[in-house]
């Protein structure tokens, strides 16, 4: 019987990034997830601010190389791999010279946001599945962490739709309440269809709040989870809408047992392999 395999994408991860709610989900369920037998693969932005050397990041080679076309402009895709060897977990960075050689992450040092968050977030979330997709590797659930990874379920659905490779792969998205004040770029939407996605998909884009991008990433998605006690007003009144399986915040919702419980309720009966 094989594996449940588990994609994770996360815009923040331990110990790369300090701890945040994000940060510590993203590198606490899939450790568990792991340790009862599934299958993970792993990947966050290479952040500049991220110590390539403290953490041992190296390119991998063999999964480098193509360029993604964003908004008109190719961009190489760069791919790195770092351990955290208390975890036995290798975590895939995405990387580009022009989107995340700067030394913030998602605001910079006046804590604005970064002018061109739209089009990282846009080469974030195509480079994750176009990697994944050079792995071979099919995941039966793509999980989601923070509004950077907003545009995977979209583009999953959407772009890759036809693509068989993910055929039979559920998303599902932990909604937080750390985000943003104001919009990320106005021409996100057209930036979006540009890559050939209906501009009926993206009309809410047109102004890319934080709100916007959890409802966005929701309407995508097989089901959700709240990974903050509380969620924004908006925010909450989508969750409240949908109508697909939900877990709601509770404090030991980082525990791996009931995040794996979650995924086979979405899994449509699926056998799942699980030791221990």
């Amino acid at each position: 019987m094989s594996k449940t395999r588990i994609l994770y994408v996360s815009q923040a991860i331990q110990p790369f990034l300090p701890e945040s709610p994000i940060s510590k989900a993203a590198r606490q369920i899939p450790q568990g997830i792991h340790e009862r037998g599934r299958e993970i693969r792993v990947f966050m932005p290479r952040f500049g601010v991220i110590n390539e050397r403290r953490h041992q990041l190296h390119e991998v080679i063999r999964l480098s190389g193509m360029n993604l076309n964003v908004n008109d402009t190719d961009h190489p895709l760069i791919i790195k791999v770092a351990s955290i060897p208390t975890a036995r977990m290798q975590v895939y960075f995405i990387d580009n010279e022009h989107f995340f050689k700067k030394k913030v992450t998602w605001f910079d040092a006046k804590d604005k946001l970064v002018a061109d968050n739209d089009e990282r977030a846009i080469f974030f979330a195509r480079g994750v599945l176009e990697t994944v997709r050079k792995l071979s590797w099919a995941p039966d659930i793509i999980h989601c962490h923070g509004w950077m990874a907003s545009l995977v379920p979209l583009y999953l659905k959407e772009l890759f739709k036809d693509d068989a490779h993910f055929e039979n792969t559920k998303v599902v998205t932990s909604l937080y309440d750390e985000g943003f004040n104001g919009t990320l770029n106005g021409s996100l939407n057209e930036k979006i269809a540009f890559d050939g996605i209906g501009a009926d998909k993206v009309e809410s884009m047109k102004l890319p709040t934080f709100d916007a991008l959890n409802k966005l990433a929701m309407s995508y998605s097989d089901a959700v989870i709240a990974g903050s006690e509380t969620l924004s007003d908006e925010t909450q009144a989508a969750w409240d809408a949908m109508d697909c399986p939900k877990m709601p915040y509770f404090e030991s919702a980082l525990a791996a047992a009931e995040v794996a419980n979650f995924y086979d309720t979405i899994l449509e009966g699926k056998e799942v392999a699980v030791e221990g």
